[in-house]
């Protein structure tokens, strides 16, 4: 795969792209992150982008190491006046390089999740590089929830995607697009509807 952050780069103007296409009601339109507009998910991307090392650990330390709680006073922070404001400040911090305190391969699943957060409402499509979606997917069957990731999910279900060489997990197989894959163990339960196998009740009870 090319280099991390090229491919990050090239998801963040692709977003920017279809975002200067919206009209007004489509920026409130609710998006697939639980109680998050379309809006209020492209103002945690800026928050995102601009994170570093220091500045997620002062942040979660503030907020009382409540990571929901710091994502939230992050999307208050970022959120324009206007989706114009919020959108030019994404362009602003579209290139940049920092991180928090995480596997570089989780900016992959930043930029592939919170895309199809936005475009999967909207009715809009987009062909993300596959081995990133891929790498994204074991990043996260191996990291626990308590760090935003699958690891005890992936306990009690085997993820076999059709079309991409990737099988991750342990018991009844769930097979599926590797992408749906990824969108189910990051709990966004409509990509449920893309899956099927004897694994897919169990893995919906529990997300």
């Amino acid at each position: 795969m090319e280099d991390v952050w090229t491919v990050v780069h090239a998801e963040r103007a692709a977003i920017i792209d279809d975002l200067e296409r919206l009209d007004a009601g489509q920026w409130e339109e609710p998006s697939l992150c639980a109680e998050w507009t379309v809006h209020d998910v492209v103002a945690h991307l800026v928050d995102t982008a601009r994170t570093t090392r220091p500045g997620f650990l002062l942040g979660l330390v503030r907020a009382g190491f409540d990571f929901d709680r710091q994502n939230a006073r992050g999307v208050e922070r970022e959120r324009g006046a206007t989706p114009r404001e919020t959108l030019d400040r994404l362009r602003r911090v579209a290139s940049r390089r920092s991180t928090p305190p995480a596997p570089l391969d989780s900016r992959l699943v930043e930029e592939i999740v919170h895309g199809e957060d936005i475009r999967r409402p909207l009715g809009l499509a987009r062909s993300y590089p596959q081995e990133a979606v891929v790498r994204a997917l074991r990043l996260q069957a191996r990291t626990p929830a308590s760090f935003g990731g699958a690891r005890e999910l992936v306990a009690r279900a085997r993820l076999t995607a059709a079309d991409a060489d990737v099988s991750v997990g342990e018991g009844p197989e769930v097979r599926g697009p590797a992408l749906s894959l990824l969108l189910a163990v990051c709990r966004r339960r409509v990509a449920l509807d893309d899956l099927d196998g004897p694994g897919v009740t169990g893995l919906s009870s529990a997300i």
